[in-house]
């Protein structure tokens, strides 16, 4: 028998070459995220340059928001969805569950990989790591793929927000990531911050990456945007009147734990306080916040237990065409990310500056990499420096004249590279990577 099997070994391995050889296109290109394919933009973008660079392109994913036009329409792209893993919270121990949902991945994304066409690349986004990286990396082994990583977080940082960080699913997410980034063929990250730290702990070398907007983000003309106000009252039941004038304010938030939410309802608070005394002149708002996730139940009970006067408060869910409309449209953005690893930059803020619209940021480490205060948007440390400089950036609005001269002096320092859009900046980090 062992004499059988070592003659039949070299016999398969050469069935598998030249099957590979076969099926195999050296510009097909997987392109993976373990969420929401609708909501994971940065994936979306790497997606759409390579079909615009000639490649053909798999996008695998899970189904909810629909992906942008330019990925579901064009022929070069397949988008795959997985299967959602059972809903089993309510039913069984949280470790239970997870084990469950980490083996119903596992075998999903083993198998859709596998049925699917062959790729000669496959590029995955971290986080989540946990079954995203080892299967990923087993079947670029298999079948002789060039595997990259590209972090925009780090998985047992998200993972420690709610279980600690001396917990084993923790550490285990850590040891995942540490092993297999080493074993990657090229890794991307966010920030210089990420690529310092990445290098300093696991010894990953990465290459920056930042985030442009896509070319859909981009200033309105004034009939746009009357237009697209137009659109927000019938179809989405926000009323902005034009006069007298009303304040409009946007934020897009995913509604987790590392973005606090209190905050900006702490500085609206204060806001309409401002508006009842009369102490300064300032307009009523209306603040759009877009976004689904797991805390959004919980702020809205509090929002509909609230009776502002001058404030108005929404929570649409926009649909893709709309989203940049929306930033073009407003008078000031406010971001509340705080990033639970210190290391990664807002997307929101990216596609406000690429319709250049000013923001109000929270405040963290590596934040000065997109934001620098007072000379591109303004960033707070809580609700008392956010609700100041709302209070200050509404004053007398829209007859301001030193608001309007702070506005046109952070639009003009919002990108400085001249690869401020994505795509030039994409083919100068990342194709070279993948032409090779």
């Amino acid at each position: 028998m062992l004499m059988l099997t070592l003659l039949l070994l070299p016999l398969a391995l050469l069935a598998r070459k030249l099957y590979l050889k076969k099926f195999k296109s050296t510009k097909n290109v997987c392109v993976l995220v373990l969420g929401d394919i609708g909501r994971s933009p940065r994936m979306q973008y790497h997606a759409i340059s390579f079909a615009r660079e000639g490649f053909t392109v798999d996008v695998v994913g899970y189904p909810g928001s629909s992906p942008s036009k330019e990925i579901s329409e064009n022929e070069r792209v397949r988008v795959h969805y997985l299967r959602p893993p059972p809903e089993l919270q309510n039913r069984l121990p949280r470790l239970l569950c997870y084990i469950i949902k980490v083996v119903w991945q596992t075998a999903d994304l083993s198998w859709l990989l596998l049925r699917k066409r062959i790729s000669n690349s496959l590029i995955a986004q971290n986080p989540p790591a946990i079954p995203t990286i080892p299967v990923c990396w087993l079947y670029c082994v298999l079948m002789k793929a060039q595997f990259t990583i590209d972090w925009h977080n780090y998985a047992h940082s998200l993972m420690a927000l709610n279980l600690g960080q001396d917990h084993a699913l923790v550490r285990f997410a850590r040891v995942i990531e540490t092993t297999f980034g080493c074993r990657a063929k090229y890794n991307f990250c966010v920030t210089k911050a990420m690529k310092e730290d990445l290098e300093k702990k696991w010894a990953i070398q990465a290459k920056i990456l930042y985030d442009r907007p896509a070319d859909e983000f981009h200033p309105i003309t004034l009939t746009e945007k009357n237009e697209f106000l137009h659109k927000l009252t019938e179809k989405y039941d926000i009323l902005i009147p034009s006069s007298p004038r009303t304040g409009f304010v946007i934020s897009s938030t995913s509604w987790t734990e590392d973005e606090d939410f209190s905050v900006l309802l702490s500085a609206l608070f204060e806001y309409e306080n401002a508006c009842i005394t009369s102490e300064l002149n300032l307009p009523d708002l209306v603040c759009a916040i877009t976004g689904k996730g797991p805390l959004k139940d919980f702020y809205m009970a509090i929002i509909n237990l609230t009776k502002f006067k001058h404030i108005t408060v929404k929570t649409p869910w926009l649909e893709n065409e709309d989203y940049p409309k929306i930033l073009a449209s407003a008078d000031l953005g406010v971001c509340l990310h705080t990033s639970s690893s210190g290391l990664d930059l807002p997307m929101k803020v990216v596609d406000m500056f690429g319709c250049r619209l000013p923001v109000c940021a929270y405040n963290y480490n590596c934040l000065s990499e997109l934001v620098r205060h007072n000379e591109n948007s303004l960033t707070f440390a809580d609700e008392k420096e956010l609700a100041e400089q709302l209070k200050m950036w509404f004053q007398d609005f829209p007859n301001n004249k030193s608001q309007r001269q702070l506005r046109e002096k952070f639009q003009g320092n919002m990108f400085t590279s001249q690869h401020d859009n994505w795509h030039s900046n994409w083919k100068l980090i990342v194709l070279p990577c993948f032409q090779e």
